[in-house]
């Protein structure tokens, strides 16, 4: 399998977490539940093969997707298809990235996966067909940053004082939640009316969905779990409460997470009809 990823030039390397281009991949399995990781993303297709999102459910189809798309800021787990020689071409916004390259505000893009096209129009059809066409990984990066290069506005970029925050939020503990918000220097609703225009979600809900991906970041290939003690290290009032949000975003419970040895998988798609 090919992967290979690209360092974006400055100054927009400062709102993209990364890009990267992967070709033959071979899944043990056809549908995957993704979890929500705080990033907007526009994924090519180089395969020419449909991509279904479906119920979480029922598992049935409910859209296709080709070409090119849009994934949004998703506040729950979402289930897609996986299928064997896939070649894709990704890009990745970092949480608070996307706004200066689409240009409205990002809550419009939530809980939703639409054809890019529908928000971009014709150019990024033809920036796909760009990538398309290149045969190298490294001609593709240069024609996806030329894109981003172009799009990017630097009057639209999130104010330091929204970066501030969000910085904090990730490094900071949970239990200091109510610290760092004391320190944004306008009000609690101004802050949460720029979070949802330049990252999707309120600073709560976003500090939540850090919280769970430090806890798939911390259970990752360990041989001895002890959910009691990740609870408490995560700052979970106490294990109930751990458990309900463990399900909330993954869509099962922690034992069950471990029984299928999800713990073992990337930590953010985890497959859903593996073989065997």
């Amino acid at each position: 399998m090919l992967f290979e990823t690209h360092n974006i030039v400055s100054p927009i390397n400062q709102y993209i977490e990364s890009v990267f281009h992967f070709k033959d991949f071979i899944p043990d399995h056809s549908i995957e539940r993704v979890v929500p990781t705080g990033h907007i993303f526009i994924i090519f297709e180089l395969d020419d093969i449909p991509r279904n999102t479906f119920d979480n459910e029922t598992l049935k189809p409910n859209n296709t997707f080709t070409k090119v798309w849009i994934s949004g800021m998703h506040k729950n787990y979402i289930s897609i298809s996986a299928h064997q020689k896939s070649e894709m071409f990704v890009i990745q916004f970092k949480p608070f990235g996307a706004y200066p390259f689409f240009h409205f505000p990002i809550q419009e893009l939530n809980e939703r996966i639409l054809p890019a096209e529908d928000i971009l129009g014709e150019e990024i059809i033809q920036l796909r067909e760009e990538i398309y066409t290149q045969n190298d990984s490294k001609d593709k990066f240069v024609a996806a940053e030329k894109w981003l290069t172009h799009r990017f506005d630097t009057n639209k970029t999130p104010p330091n004082a929204l970066l501030t925050v969000l910085e904090e939020l990730q490094k900071t503990s949970a239990t200091n939640y109510a610290e760092v918000i004391e320190k944004y220097p306008n009000t609690q609703k101004h802050l949460i009316n720029q979070c949802k225009k330049y990252i999707g979600i309120t600073p709560k809900y976003f500090q939540r969905i850090l919280r769970f991906n430090e806890i798939l970041h911390q259970i990752h290939q360990k041989e001895k779990i002890s959910w009691s003690q990740v609870a408490y290290q995560c700052g979970y009032a106490d294990q109930s409460h751990f458990i309900k949000e463990f399900k909330h975003f993954s869509g099962f419970n922690p034992e069950e997470f471990i029984y299928r040895d999800f713990n073992d998988d990337e930590p953010n798609f985890f497959p859903l009809d593996r073989e065997g």
